[in-house]
């Protein structure tokens, strides 16, 4: 599998490859700055790909921060190989998260960080928002690049196929068809209100875990999504009652 690298704004690298088993790319984010972040760590199996991507834009031992969303194979998986590879990184992750699974898993002790905390990189600050359930998982969160406006999405807007790299067209309704086939979000009565809050950022990019950086416009496409799922969950919940 090849990992291909996209500069999505300055010094923020969009790493994706894509695993034809899954019909779905697997993209990782690194902020290359004095002190380096990687947003997702990718499967395992991803690991010898996505470090020589890596190894294209620093050293991978220079990496200061290693994190992701929440605790899945495909954001957390490879986090103690990465580790390994960086003698002088740490594992960053929500507080909750960090006290009820990446305390016991990760192999050095992670750096809880609270919502709304930022980790000053250099150049870049990355502020992480907790988004508990939103798509789904107690522990996520999402990570805010505030000077370049740049959203880092996690599962949001996930969408089956081969993606461009970048692209400015509709990506909710591909997200909307994911969704008829996985059923990966979540409903809840906070889902349409993270959304909407995430859409106050006024974000210029979003990086989107499986699917491309979109770089249309972003607040309409996260309060369009918000709607979509209250409607759903709306139709869930007469269905219940009926």
């Amino acid at each position: 599998m090849d990992t291909d690298v996209t500069e999505i704004a300055p010094d923020i690298f969009r790493l994706s490859t894509f695993v034809e088993e899954a019909d779905l790319p697997m993209n990782q984010f690194l902020v290359r700055d004095e002190e380096p972040l990687l947003f997702h760590t990718g499967m395992p199996m991803l690991f010898p790909s996505v470090s020589a991507a890596v190894a294209r834009l620093l050293p991978p031992d220079a990496l200061r921060w290693i994190t992701f969303g929440h605790v899945e194979a495909d954001e957390s998986g490879s986090m103690n190989h990465w580790l390994a590879a960086a003698p002088h990184a740490q594992v960053a992750h929500g507080a909750m998260g960090c006290f009820v699974q990446i305390g016991y898993l990760a192999d050095r002790p992670p750096r809880p960080l609270d919502d709304g905390e930022v980790l000053d990189l250099g150049a870049r600050r990355v502020r992480r928002i907790e988004t508990p359930h939103a798509p789904h998982g107690w522990d996520a969160g999402l990570l805010f690049e505030e000077t370049t406006s740049t959203l880092l999405c996690g599962d949001f807007f996930t969408a089956f196929g081969r993606p461009p790299a970048q692209t400015e067209h509709d990506i909710v309704g591909p997200a909307l068809a994911a969704e008829d086939n996985g059923n990966a979000t979540a409903l809840t009565p906070t889902l349409g209100a993270t959304l909407r809050a995430l859409a106050d950022l006024e974000p210029r990019v979003l990086g989107l875990m499986h699917g491309p950086a979109y770089r249309g416009d972003g607040p309409t496409a996260l309060r369009d999504l918000a709607s979509a799922y209250d409607s759903r969950l709306d139709a869930a919940l007469e269905r219940v009652r009926r």
